[in-house]
């Protein structure tokens, strides 16, 4: 008996290995009902069941997370079983996580049952040569099991899988910070849309320069925020809030967003507006970002002339009638205006990505805009419920003040705060600039030193904003009399 079935076997493989090979020559009808009826055949003497999970859905959009989960899973099998293994470094360098090899298997077993996993690649369909082979290569993973024991594994064993493998995920989560590649290289070897490093920038709320009754109420919207999935579905919002940083420079925007990655173990996604080639390249960039993330736009009024787009749309129909009069500058015109900025995203087309059908591709997500001047933005991008909470990054305060002598020179409370103090409240100045006066620069300076140096730093800005108005107002007397004559 076993020498026949052993014949069958031998038969059946070869028989596929020679359709295989010639089925190209045979017409697309007949083909498909011969491979058809042949699997129906195998799997008739193949008691084994395959589920493949493949990295990717949909038009390669967003990646599985159930291919994640998988991968996190089988770290742990890998390092008993499999021969070939690739490594990472999580958690500052203190631990080595490692994963399956391309084309490895591992054995795992599940209440009693033995089932096994194996990690594969589609070759692209194309048969045109490249230098880059994986630009469409698919990574996949194919679970394989007795057909006895289906209920045990798609009821119970991949739920199983799934759960511990966001366990794992969790435990050796790194918060990470990612910027946008070019367009141009997305096509590639191992192509990407976000390059990214470990996102290790030390600021916290506690030693940001700013009001602490302010930072407490910033807390604690994002703290609420966070806490809000059932809310949000319950509402019928996407579960994300937007928040608009303005002020000059040097008031510590940037160090306001690390505070808050920091205070949620959010990932930070800076997203570089030039590089992209259009508005459905950000809407791309947008699938691929994960939740438990904010997304970041500093200096928005200088990465795109988004500000000047309705202006444009008015003089189009006067552009329209010169073009009659005097096509050729026009046409230079046009040129000029395409060299200026090689990207083509639009305002429209940022509202949408960050309000519209769009912005709900993901959860748990803050979307941060930043400039130095708000006055120049379109009030249809921050608007309410675009930029749902203003955060004003003003001059420095005394407040803040105190909590930069803390963190830079430890001291709490000095005789020379009562003459700072009187001083602050007739100056205008950056909280970078107080820092820097007040971190030492050499081991001979001490607290006392760097308080003296900041008074006089701050007496000497006060008197040239003295002089500054003096001339103005000079200036607008001279023009008054000129007028009158």
């Amino acid at each position: 008996m076993w020498t026949e079935l052993g014949a069958t076997m031998s038969s059946l493989a070869l028989a596929f290995f020679m359709f295989d090979k010639y089925s190209h020559y045979l017409p697309f009808i007949l083909r498909g009902y011969l491979e058809r009826n042949f699997r129906k055949l195998v799997n008739f003497v193949n008691p084994y069941v395959e589920i493949t999970f493949l990295e990717y859905t949909g038009e390669r959009l967003k990646r599985s997370d159930a291919f994640l989960a998988i991968q996190n899973y089988l770290s742990t099998s890998s390092t008993e079983n499999a021969k070939r293994l690739k490594a990472d470094v999580v958690n500052e360098s203190q631990s080595v996580v490692l994963s399956m090899d391309d084309h490895e298997e591992v054995t795992d077993v599940f209440n009693g049952v033995k089932v096994w996993w194996a990690s594969g690649k589609i070759p692209p369909q194309s048969k045109t040569i490249s230098w880059f082979a994986g630009t469409e290569e698919k990574r996949y993973y194919k679970l394989t099991f007795h057909k006895h024991y289906r209920q045990i594994i798609t009821k119970s064993y991949l739920q199983h899988v799934l759960k511990e493998g966001k366990e794992i995920k969790e435990k050796n989560r790194q918060r990470m910070l990612y910027t946008n590649t070019p367009s141009k290289d997305w096509q590639g070897w191992k192509p990407t849309k976000w390059g990214n490093i470990v996102f290790e920038h030390p600021s916290t709320f506690d030693t940001l320069a700013m009001e602490t009754q302010k930072k407490d109420e910033i807390k604690k919207d994002l703290i609420t925020f966070s806490k809000r999935k059932d809310y949000y579905a319950k509402i019928g919002k996407a579960w994300k809030r937007g928040y608009l940083l303005y002020g000059p420079p040097g008031t510590g925007k940037s160090s306001m967003i690390a505070a808050m990655a920091n205070l949620l173990d959010y990932d930070v996604y800076d997203i570089e507006l030039t590089t992209i080639k259009d508005n459905s390249e950000l809407r791309k960039l947008l699938i691929d970002t994960k939740g438990r993330s904010i997304i970041v736009i500093e200096d928005i009024d200088c990465s795109l002339d988004l500000t000047g787009q309705r202006k444009k749309r008015k003089e189009k129909d006067d552009d329209e009638a010169d073009k009659e009069k005097d096509p050729v500058s026009k046409l230079k015109k046009e040129a000029e205006k395409e060299g200026e900025s090689g990207s083509k995203v639009t305002l429209s087309g940022l509202l949408n990505v960050i309000d519209g059908i769009w912005s709900a591709c993901g959860g748990e997500r803050i979307i941060i805009f930043t400039t130095n001047y708000v006055d120049k933005l379109d009030p249809a991008l921050i608007r309410t419920g675009r930029m749902d909470k203003h955060i004003e990054m003003s001059y420095c305060c005394f407040d803040a003040f105190k909590v930069l002598a803390k963190n830079y020179l430890d001291i709490e409370s000095h005789e020379l705060f009562g003459k700072i103090e009187e001083v602050f409240a007739a100056t205008k100045m950056s909280p970078a600039y107080v820092a820097d006066m007040l971190m030492p620069k050499s081991e001979e300076q001490d607290g006392e030193t760097c308080l003296k140096n900041l008074i006089a730093g701050l007496e000497a800005s006060k008197e040239e904003a003295g002089k500054k108005s003096e001339e103005a107002a000079m200036v607008e007397t001279e023009d008054g009399v000129v007028t009158e004559g």
